[in-house]
């Protein structure tokens, strides 16, 4: 069944409860004591988790639009995108405030070189800003052909990211395997692509 307007209109409102929910789920377990003895660091790793879950189904749009051939389901990358930028951002928020504090922010810097890994994740973060900020179908007229290379950088962040969360973890668990697994898998679907660039 080819999907239409309708359908899509609806599986809109899906992803977007999809990504909003675990936002409220969030607010309601802080509120109610349900983390553990250091609650700033499972903010940071739900967060975290939830902006490479949406930046891999972000990803995933476009293989499964190709083989299920349902070309509309397209129109859904923007969304997970946008979605996956707010996530990342309230991860970067959760580290600067709950682990540095508002009035520390200024050691950031020093953390940065003594945490390499917030470095991809911050390089991951300015890259989703630059391709939110551009999201809109007035900035793709704009940019013209250079918004198609921009917005190819996601797949740098799909390479930082699952790095930085590999390197963050301080006992290896499997499941930042298992996005590292997902991204690269996402990435060697565009095999083709990557090819014609090297040519």
């Amino acid at each position: 069944m080819r999907l239409n307007l309708k359908h899509l209109f609806w599986l809109k409102i899906v992803l977007h409860l999809a990504a909003l929910l675990p936002l409220l789920w969030l607010v309601y377990a802080v509120s109610q004591g349900d983390f553990s003895a250091d609650p700033a660091k499972d903010i940071q790793h739900f967060t975290g988790r939830m902006a490479l879950q949406l930046l891999l189904a972000s990803l995933l749009v476009t293989p499964l639009a190709r083989y299920a051939r349902q070309p509309l389901l397209v129109r859904c990358r923007r969304l997970l995108g946008l979605w996956c930028f707010a996530w990342a951002t309230l991860h970067l928020a959760s580290y600067a405030l709950l682990e540095l504090g508002i009035d520390n922010l200024r050691l950031l810097s020093r953390e940065l070189v003594t945490r390499p890994y917030l470095v991809l994740g911050i390089t991951s973060w300015v890259i989703l800003l630059l391709l939110a900020g551009t999201s809109t179908l007035w900035a793709q007229r704009k940019l013209k052909n250079r918004w198609q290379i921009l917005h190819n950088l996601i797949y740098i962040v799909a390479i930082l990211a699952p790095i930085h969360y590999l390197w963050s973890v301080k006992i290896l668990s499997p499941q930042p395997v298992l996005y590292a697994a997902a991204a690269l898998a996402l990435l060697a679907l565009r095999y083709k692509k990557f090819r014609q660039w090297w040519r």
